[in-house]
């Protein structure tokens, strides 16, 4: 094993993988007071497209990781996201 540091791009070859990249982001990503039921839709077909992607624990892990605070990653909405950080900053401190 070798002492030097992984080149940076193989950290991110995973993304030429994504479905997302031939989706329009707009399924991704709500438009500006986007709310309710036309949310929810939106979401679930972001979220129905990230359950066929080989690479969706990738993009969650890097999603959670570097707290992406916009958009479906990885399968997971903002709000999902946000629940699973506070919860490990709760089983942190207890």
């Amino acid at each position: 094993m070798s002492d030097q540091p992984e080149p940076v791009a193989a950290l991110w070859e995973w993304q030429y993988q994504g479905l997302c990249r031939s989706t329009s982001p707009e399924i991704f990503f709500h438009p500006e007071g986007e709310r309710g039921p036309s949310r929810r839709r939106r979401e679930a077909r972001a979220k129905a497209i990230c359950e066929q992607c080989p690479v969706l624990r990738e993009c969650r892990d890097h999603a959670l990781t570097v707290q992406e605070p916009y958009g479906v990653w990885g399968g997971m909405t903002e709000e999902e996201r946000d629940e699973i950080l506070r919860r490990r900053a709760r089983a942190r401190t207890a």
